[in-house]
C-alpha cells in the first residue's frame, strides 16, 4: 500500500517526512480511530527509542485508550492525572525528561523513563493526545515536540 524510506539522523528532517507519510496515510480516510492505528504504527517504526506511541481519546471527561504500539496500557486516566492527564487538563505539550520525578506519574510500564505528551485540539476541543515513552532518560526534546505538534496539526482534523 505505502512504501515509506524515512532514513535519517537530521530530526528536522524525519519530522517533515514523518508529516508527508502522515498525510499520505491518513488523506483520503474519514475513519479517526484507523488513522491514529496508522499514526502510532508509523511513529513505532520510525522514531527511535521507544517502547510505547499511541494515543488517548478525551471521552467525557477523561482519556480512554487508544491505538498504540507497545505493551499493554492503563485504559482510562482522568484529567490532571498523569502526564497525559495534565497535558489534557493544560492542553499544553508536556516533556518529561525523568517520569519518576513527574508528581503523579502513571507508571503503566516500569520500563518507561522519559515521555512527551502532545494534546490533539481541534476547532478548539480537545480530542485527546499523542503519547510517546522511552527507556531512556531525557529522550525527548523541543525538536520533537515541535515535530510532534506538527504531525498532531495533519491529524486533528482528520480524527472525526
Amino acid at each position: 500500500m505505502y512504501a515509506f524510506d524515512i532514513a535519517t539522523s537530521d530530526k528536522t528532517a524525519l519530522y517533515r517526512e514523518l508529516s508527508a507519510a502522515l498525510d499520505a496515510l491518513t488523506a483520503d480516510e474519514p475513519d479517526g480511530i484507523a488513522n491514529m492505528a496508522n499514526a502510532a504504527a508509523l511513529l513505532w517504526q520510525f522514531l527511535p527509542d521507544l517502547n510505547w506511541a499511541g494515543f488517548y481519546r478525551a471521552v467525557k471527561g477523561e482519556l480512554v485508550l487508544g491505538p498504540f504500539q507497545g505493551k499493554a496500557a492503563c485504559i482510562r486516566i482522568p484529567f490532571g492525572k498523569g502526564v497525559c492527564g495534565t497535558a489534557a487538563a493544560t492542553e499544553a505539550t508536556q516533556i518529561v525528561a525523568d517520569v519518576h520525578a513527574f508528581p503523579g506519574h502513571i507508571a503503566c510500564d516500569a520500563d518507561s523513563r522519559s515521555e512527551l505528551v502532545v494534546p490533539i485540539v481541534h476547532q478548539g476541543t480537545l480530542l485527546g493526545v499523542l503519547d510517546l515513552d522511552s527507556p531512556i532518560p531525557d529522550r525527548f526534546d523541543a525538536g520533537d515536540a515541535a515535530g510532534c505538534e506538527a504531525l498532531m496539526a495533519i491529524l486533528a482534523p482528520r480524527l472525526g
